[in-house]
C-alpha cells in the first residue's frame, strides 16, 4: 500500500510516498480505507523533529484522515462500509490504517471525505479549548488570533456554534476573506488590533482570546481581555514562545490557560467521542463547515507541507488518495 513516510528530519521535503505492508488490525481495532488526509501543523513540526512526539525514523505521517470502515470489532460503534473521520498522534497517512474505536467518528451524510479530513484535531481542539478550558457562555465575545488557519477557522465556527460573538484577527485582506467566510462577525487586521477590538466592544474588551500565534501578540491579547477574561494558549505559529508578566493578570482579574487537547483527550477513553457528539449538531446545522484551501494528490505531500511552512496556506490543505 501507499504510505506517507518521513525518512529524515529535514522539513517538508523529507516526506514522500513509499510502499509499505498493509496493517494487520488487532481484535479490538477498526481497519479504515483512507480516502483523504488533512495536513496539520503537527505534521510539519514532526518533519523537523520539533513536535513533542518524536517517533523513530522512518515513520508514517498523518494526524487527521477520513475514509470507509473495512472491518470493525462486533461491539464497535462503527460497522463495515460506514464513512468515518479519524485522528491519531501520527500514522494516519496510508491507504489502510488500523486504530482503536475511540479515535473513529461516524460521519453525517452531508460531510465529504475532504471536509472530514479537516475536522478531528482542529475542531476537537477548538471544542476543548472553548468549552472545557475557556468555559465559554452564550452571548460572550471571542477574539481569535491567526483566524484564517485551521485551528483559527475551527475556533470561529465552534464559537458560533456555542452562540458567541467572534472577532477574527488576521494579517492580510486575503485572510480576512477566509475568516469572514468561516463565520466571523467582525474581522480586524493584526496591526493595531487592540484598538480595533476596544472600539468593537465599546471599551469593555472580549471574554475569551484563542491564541494560536504567540510571539509578540501576547501582551496586546491580554490587554484586549475584559474583566474575568480568559486567554487560551493553543500554539505558537508565530515562532517564538512569549513570556507573561503576571502582574497583568492582576490588573483586570484575567487568566491565561494552556490548551493541550491531545495530552488530555487521547488518554481518557470515550472523551473524544463525547466531544464528537457535541460537534454533531453543529455539523448537521452547517455552522461547522471546514474551509478547504487546496487539495493535493497524496504524492504531493511535500508541496502541501512546504506551503504551510511558508504561510501560504488558507484554510485546510487536504491530501487525496
Amino acid at each position: 500500500m501507499r504510505s506517507i513516510q518521513v525518512s529524515s528530519l529535514d522539513g517538508p521535503r523529507s516526506a514522500s510516498v513509499a510502499d509499505a505492508p498493509e496493517p494487520e488490525p488487532g481484535p479490538d481495532q477498526v481497519l479504515v480505507e483512507v480516502k483523504a488526509v488533512g495536513v496539520s501543523w503537527p505534521d510539519l513540526l514532526q518533519t523537523r523533529g520539533e513536535y513533542q512526539l518524536k517517533p523513530e525514523l522512518p515513520f508514517q505521517l498523518g494526524v487527521d484522515f477520513a475514509g470507509v470502515v473495512r472491518s470493525a470489532p462486533a461491539d464497535a460503534h462503527v460497522t463495515e462500509g460506514q464513512r468515518v473521520a479519524c485522528v491519531l498522534p501520527y500514522g494516519g497517512g496510508a491507504d489502510l490504517v488500523a486504530l482503536g474505536p475511540d479515535s473513529v467518528f461516524a460521519l453525517p451524510d452531508n460531510v465529504t471525505f475532504e471536509k472530514a479530513a479537516a475536522l478531528p484535531m482542529n475542531y476537537l481542539t477548538a471544542e476543548f479549548a472553548l468549552g472545557t478550558r475557556g468555559g465559554l457562555q452564550p452571548g460572550e465575545t471571542v477574539l481569535v488570533n491567526g483566524a484564517a488557519g485551521g485551528v483559527g477557522t475551527a475556533s470561529i465556527q465552534v464559537a458560533k456554534g456555542m452562540d458567541a460573538r467572534v472577532v477574527a484577527v488576521v494579517s492580510t485582506e486575503e485572510k480576512a476573506h477566509v475568516a469572514r467566510n468561516a463565520g466571523a462577525d467582525d474581522v480586524v487586521l493584526v496591526d493595531g488590533f487592540r484598538d480595533a477590538v476596544k472600539e468593537l466592544t465599546g471599551g469593555r474588551g472580549v471574554d475569551v482570546v484563542v491564541d494560536v500565534v504567540g510571539a509578540d501578540l501576547m501582551t496586546d491579547s491580554l490587554r484586549s481581555l475584559g474583566t474575568l477574561g480568559r486567554l487560551l494558549v493553543i500554539g505558537f505559529t508565530g515562532g517564538s514562545i512569549p513570556e507573561v508578566k503576571v502582574n497583568r493578570l492582576l490588573l483586570n482579574n484575567v487568566d491565561v490557560r494552556g490548551v493541550g487537547w491531545g495530552a488530555f483527550a487521547m488518554v481518557r477513553p470515550g472523551y473524544m467521542r463525547e466531544q464528537w457528539q457535541r460537534l454533531l449538531p453543529m455539523l448537521e446545522s452547517g455552522v461547522v463547515d471546514p474551509p478547504i484551501g487546496r487539495t493535493y494528490p497524496v504524492e504531493q505531500v511535500a508541496d502541501a507541507l512546504a506551503a504551510m511552512e511558508e504561510r501560504r496556506t488558507l484554510g485546510k490543505s487536504v491530501l487525496v488518495f
